[in-house]
């Protein structure tokens, strides 16, 4: 699928493709149409550690989901747009296959999460 004006911007730990709309203070409202990066999994502000308090699944935004993002994450998009289903289950299979060659007990934790949200994602 094309379409014009295309963008890539990252929203926490994951990266999306879709559309840049307004601006304002620094903040562009961003529509996405397909997951590049899946977020990653844990606590950011204690990073692939796996004894925190609260180890956080985080979710991949959702198709036609708009969100503010840092003007500085958008970048111009030149590529083959996936159907949305298609780039989620794509990043989320490289993520995993990431995370299974790690063997430490971060990517351990972070797998269990992915397992879960793939069976939440419904890709059947």
């Amino acid at each position: 699928m094309t379409i014009d004006n295309l963008v890539i911007a990252s929203y926490k730990t994951g990266q999306y493709i879709g559309k840049a709309g307004e601006e304002r203070n620094q903040m562009v409202l961003f529509e996405v149409l397909a997951v590049k990066k899946h977020p990653w999994q844990g606590d950011l502000h204690n990073p692939k550690q796996a004894e925190v308090p609260f180890f956080q699944e985080r979710r991949a935004l959702s198709f036609k989901e708009k969100t503010w993002v840092p003007v500085h994450t958008v970048k111009n998009f030149d590529g083959e747009l996936l159907p949305y289903k298609e780039s989620l289950k794509q990043a989320l299979d490289q993520y995993i296959k990431k995370l299974e060659e790690d063997d430490s007990p971060w990517a351990k934790r972070s797998l269990e999460c992915l397992y879960s949200l793939e069976k939440d994602y419904k890709f059947d």
